[in-house]
C-alpha cells in the first residue's frame, strides 16, 4: 500500500518503506514515525550492514517487561543482494508492538529491493518528491511566518534563490536568525541576510553574474571591484558564477524539453528567474556546457594546482566566457 506523506501520522503499521529525491523531507518524516506513538519504545537508527541488531534488540525482553522497539534503516537503497533479503524478512515479520522504518533516499528506480518492497502487502511506502519551486516557496513562506520573523520581499527571494529545496539547511538559517532577532523585531534586509549566509555583497555579485551571462564587458571591471575593493572570496565568486550559468543550462534543457515554466523547473529564483529568457539568448547548449568545462578546471587551479594570482585565473575565465559570441 501506498500513502502520500501527509498521510503516514499517526503511525497505525508495523512496516515502513520511505523512498525518493527530497531527502531532507523523507528523513524528517522518517524520525516522525520513529518517535510516535509509544514514548518508552526502544529506538534504533542503524545503517543496513546492523541489520542482525534489529533482532537481537526486538527479541529481548526488557528488565521489568516487554518493551516496544522501533527501528529506523537509514541507507536501505545501497543494501547488497544478501542485505536485501534480509531487509524483506524483516519488513514482513515485525511483531505487532514494534516498528520498522526502510528509508532509500535516491534508490534506483529498477533495482529489485525497490520491486519486493513495493510489492510487499504488510509495507506500508510512501515517496518524497523533490518539491517544485513553487511549493518551496510556499513551504519557506509558513515557515518564515511560524517564525514571527521580519524578512524584506527582495531578502526572501534570495533566500528561495539559495536553498532551493534544502528544508534543512533553511530550518537551519531561519533558527540563525531568530537568535540574532532575539524577539527585538529585526528586520533581514539582503544585506543582513547575505551576512549570515556568509555571502558578501549580494547585490553587487548578482550584477555581476548577469553581465557575465549578458556578455558585456564591464563583467571584467565588475570582477576586479568585488576582489579588490570588496574583498570578496574568489571561492565565493566562482560558486555565484557557476551556478548562475548551470541555470541557464538547465533553463534551456527544459526550455527544448517543452516545458511550460522552464525557470521555475530549473529551479531559479529573484534575479535569476526575471533575466533568464534574456541571458540564455546569449548563449547556445554547446557554449554553455564548455562553460561547466572551464568552471571545473579554474576550480582546480584556485584551490592550488596554480601558482598564478587567483585574479589572473578569474579574469581569464570571465574574459573567455564573454568572448565567445555566436
Amino acid at each position: 500500500m501506498q500513502v502520500s506523506p501527509q498521510k503516514l501520522l499517526p503511525a497505525e503499521h508495523r512496516s515502513y518503506y520511505l523512498f525518493g529525491e527530497d531527502n531532507d523531507s523523507l528523513f524528517e518524516a522518517a524520525e516522525a514515525l520513529l518517535v510516535e506513538g509509544q514514548a518508552d519504545a526502544l529506538c534504533l537508527r542503524v545503517d543496513v550492514s546492523e541489520l542482525e541488531r534489529i533482532e537481537v534488540e526486538s527479541r529481548s525482553q526488557g528488565l521489568f517487561g516487554p518493551q516496544a522497539c522501533h527501528a529506523l534503516v537509514r541507507n536501505a537503497q545501497s543494501a547488497t543482494p544478501k542485505q536485501s533479503e534480509h531487509l524483506l524478512r524483516l519488513a514482513a515479520s515485525v511483531a505487532p508492538e514494534n516498528r520498522l522504518i526502510l528509508c532509500a533516499p535516491d534508490i534506483t528506480w529498477k533495482k529489485a529491493l525497490h520491486k519486493k518492497i513495493l510489492a510487499e502487502s504488510k509495507v506500508v511506502s510512501c515517496e518524497f518528491r523533490t518539491p517544485s519551486a513553487s511549493q518551496f516557496q510556499a513551504w519557506l513562506k509558513a515557515e518564515i511566518t511560524s517564525s514571527n520573523l521580519y524578512i524584506t520581499p527582495q531578502a526572501q527571494d534570495f533566500m528561495f534563490e539559495r536553498l532551493n529545496g534544502l528544508k534543512a539547511a533553511a530550518k537551519q538559517l531561519l533558527e540563525r536568525m531568530a537568535l540574532y532577532d532575539n524577539q527585538e523585531g529585526i528586520q533581514f534586509d539582503l544585506a543582513l541576510l547575505g551576512a549570515l549566509l556568509g555571502e558578501h555583497a549580494p547585490q553587487d555579485l548578482d550584477d555581476f553574474c548577469h553581465a557575465v551571462a549578458m556578455k558585456e564587458t564591464r563583467a571584467i571591471s565588475l570582477l576586479r571591484q568585488l576582489l579588490v575593493n570588496q574583498q570578496v572570496s574568489d571561492v565565493q565568486l566562482h560558486t555565484w558564477l557557476s551556478m548562475r550559468l548551470h541555470g541557464l543550462l538547465m533553463f534551456l534543457w527544459h526550455q527544448r524539453m517543452g516545458e511550460r515554466r522552464p525557470a521555475q523547473a530549473a529551479g531559479l529564483f529573484g534575479a535569476a528567474s526575471q533575466l533568464v529568457a534574456k541571458e540564455v539568448k546569449q548563449w547556445s547548449a554547446p557554449e554553455l556546457m564548455d562553460a561547466m568545462k572551464k568552471f571545473t578546471d579554474t576550480e582546480k587551479l584556485l584551490k592550488g594546482a596554480s601558482i598564478e594570482a587567483r585574479m589572473m585565473v578569474l579574469e581569464r575565465l570571465v574574459f573567455g566566457l564573454i568572448r565567445e559570441h555566436d
